[in-house]
């Protein structure tokens, strides 16, 4: 039970560590490309993504059987995608579409695509597609079946949903801050933008735990995605190099 807490806490708290890394700690202030940070990021996601495998290995290896295609859950799972993403398009288009508040992202943003080369149409759309269907899928094998999977053992449902949503959440905190800078803007929109966050990942791990299967929460995360980078490029394409 101890051992399994321990990975449990070093889960949950490694992806915000190396958020905080790549995104703040090795950032560069004009912008340049920057291989380590790059490194760095690689190094963290390939940490982060086959730690849940090789303690499963070593541990607890009745968790590796992979389960079969199924369909349960996924129309939940594109409903409440297609959802999520409907309001996120209203929610930019209406209010947040050319406003200084989206400059100011936009500017951050073009820097840290700088640094990892990615500051042109064809990067920004190849790191979107990766983003949206292989991280996905990573985050969920990562969130819902390691961190989401191992709370349930030792807590009730409701705080395994509660506790694995906050882990998701804490390391979109450092990225919405550094893409959002400042005091007002942490509690206008860095916070209620984060708390969305783990509202999304309570509702994966509870459709996880429903349809008991990684496919229904991958599919509804990839629709969520694939909306942010839409987003993202309509802000981004002024500052693309052609």
């Amino acid at each position: 039970m101890i051992r399994d807490w321990a990975a449990l806490v070093f889960a949950m708290v490694f992806p915000t560590l190396m958020s905080w890394v790549y995104f703040i700690g090795l950032a560069t202030q004009a912008g340049q490309p920057n291989p380590t940070a790059l490194l760095a990021y690689g190094v963290g996601k390939g940490v982060q993504f086959t730690f849940p495998f090789f303690y499963a290995l070593l541990f607890d290896r009745s968790r590796l059987r992979p389960s079969a295609p199924t369909a349960r859950g996924l129309g939940l799972a594109i409903g409440f995608g297609s959802l999520v993403a409907a309001g996120m398009f209203v929610l930019y288009a209406v209010w947040l579409r050319g406003t200084p508040l989206m400059e100011v992202a936009g500017r951050q943003i073009i820097g840290k695509l700088r640094e990892f080369g990615l500051a042109t149409p064809a990067g920004y759309v190849l790191f979107g597609g990766f983003i949206s269907v292989v991280h996905s899928l990573f985050e969920e094998y990562y969130f819902r079946w390691f961190i989401f999977g191992g709370l349930k053992r030792y807590l009730r449902l409701s705080g395994a949903v509660a506790l694995s949503a906050l882990a998701f959440m804490a390391h979109h905190i450092v990225v919405l801050a550094v893409y959002f800078p400042g005091a007002a803007e942490f509690l206008t929109v860095v916070l209620p933008f984060s708390l969305c966050v783990a509202v999304g990942g309570a509702v994966w791990a509870w459709l996880y735990d429903r349809a008991q299967s990684l496919y229904a929460p991958w599919l509804s995360h990839l629709i969520v995605d694939v909306a942010i980078m839409v987003v993202g490029y309509d802000l981004m394409a002024p500052y693309l190099a052609r």
